[in-house]
């Protein structure tokens, strides 16, 4: 099996990460396949210390990993499915993914993705990236919405997870939350990790990856209280349910998230309770996507139409109309 070598530094932000913590988030794979090229001898660094999962990286210190050259995952099951494109070439796809639709196969999810869907467009991403993920470059939960972009060569499959490692890629999503901040702009810099109680939540901690997202206004409601707000925010890390967390830990949880939400209808005006209490998932959209075209160096900027569910929520709750700023 022939491979390909990707060589970094580590930044002073990054210093004393978990190696295969620090090479997932980097390379954009699972953690499980980190631990499997430990083990295979394909990580190497400068230092005297031995290459071990668990061990701690440090500022400056030179990584290379001889990433191994995918083959074709015969689980995968090409699917037919409405992809809804927003743009194509030889070299990418971006893709406006609709709320319910997983990103790639999960435990008890072995179809039904919108991995099936690109394997029936487009056979040739069989042999990308890793198992279960072929042209995955970044990722949305279940029920965000919104702009995801998908490699369709190898060569850009790693220009892209560079790019993203490197936060040289714009996202900036639309989050309707409960309440309506003080502020009508402002960062949040909180470092994130796993809950300690419960592993499949995050949390903000101290000894967390370090996680900033900025915010604006962009409406609010505020009939005799301040019920809800509109969003625009700025992912200026991308760690996992980083806007859902962030925002909960100012006070103004996601509308309609079942993991950090909270029952803030149950104070608001009759008039909103219904409409509050019964949104069916989080109310959050990747609204922009902004990179350099990996193959041409081209600035390219995408939006994805704001879905029609988060439009009625914000027209039922006496919102005005929502444009990007």
């Amino acid at each position: 099996m022939t491979s390909s070598e990707r060589s970094w530094r580590v930044d002073s932000h990054e210093a004393g990460e978990r190696l295969d913590l620090h090479i997932a988030g980097r390379l954009g794979v699972a953690r499980s396949q980190v631990q499997i090229w430990i083990r295979q001898r394909a990580v190497s660094w400068d230092s005297p210390k031995k290459v071990k999962a668990s061990a701690t990286v440090d500022d400056g210190l030179e990584i290379t990993c001889a990433v191994p050259a995918p083959e074709a995952d015969p689980e995968l099951v090409a699917e037919a499915g409405d992809l809804g494109l927003l743009y194509e070439d030889d070299h990418l796809v971006v893709i406006n993914k609709p709320a319910g639709l997983a990103v790639h196969p999960g435990a008890g999810r072995p179809r039904g993705t919108l991995v099936n869907r690109l394997l029936h467009h487009y056979p040739e991403l069989a042999t990308l990236g890793g198992k279960g993920r072929p042209g995955i470059v970044h990722r949305l939960d279940l029920d965000t919405t919104g702009a995801l972009v998908v490699a369709r060569r190898e060569e850009t499959m790693r220009a892209l997870q560079a790019a993203f490692a490197d936060r040289q890629v714009s996202k900036t999503y639309l989050a309707i939350v409960h309440g309506v901040p003080k502020d009508t702009e402002g960062l949040v810099d909180a470092p994130l990790g796993r809950h300690p109680q419960d592993r499949k939540r995050m949390t903000v901690r101290r000894d967390g990856r370090p996680a900033r997202t900025g915010f604006r206004i962009l409406g609010s409601v505020t009939e005799r209280q301040r019920v809800a707000a509109a969003l625009e925010v700025d992912l200026q890390t991308g760690r996992t349910h980083q806007i859902r967390v962030h925002m909960k830990s100012m006070g103004h949880p996601l509308i309609g998230d079942p993991t950090y939400g909270e029952a803030r209808w149950r104070g608001a005006p009759t008039t909103h309770k219904k409409t509050l209490a019964t949104f069916q998932r989080t109310a959050l959209h990747a609204w922009r996507l902004a990179f350099s075209h990996p193959a041409t160096g081209e600035a390219i900027s995408f939006a994805a139409p704001i879905p029609d569910d988060l439009e009625d929520l914000w027209r039922r709750l006496g919102g005005s109309a929502l444009e990007p700023g």
